[in-house]
């Protein structure tokens, strides 16, 4: 198992983020809401997308978790949205 699975299966979130999530992946389009949180261009390599997602979500849950008055719930569902989306394409790749 990889470091980048090892990671996934670790990420554990409050439910209410998760849901949230999980109903944005709905509508989410990957061109779009992976440049938006990544700030930039999206990478073809969803294992890079991840790596960047995964840094940027660690420090919105560290956010979170000490209340900072940075923290923005909306741009941490994008995040983990964005992840949940990049996780289906890393884990299809892998296993094909």
């Amino acid at each position: 198992m990889s470091d980048l699975t090892q990671s996934l299966r670790a990420l554990s979130r409050p439910q209410l983020l998760t849901i949230a999530a999980r109903h944005a992946l709905r509508s989410y389009k990957r061109s779009n809401g992976l440049s938006r949180v990544l700030s930039g261009a999206a990478p073809k390599d969803a294992g890079l997308a991840l790596r960047q997602l995964l840094g940027i979500e660690s420090e919105m849950e560290a956010a979170r978790q000490e209340a900072s008055a940075t923290y923005s719930a909306r741009k941490h569902i994008a995040a983990l949205t964005a992840i949940m989306s990049e996780a289906e394409l890393y884990l299809k790749k892998r296993v094909v």
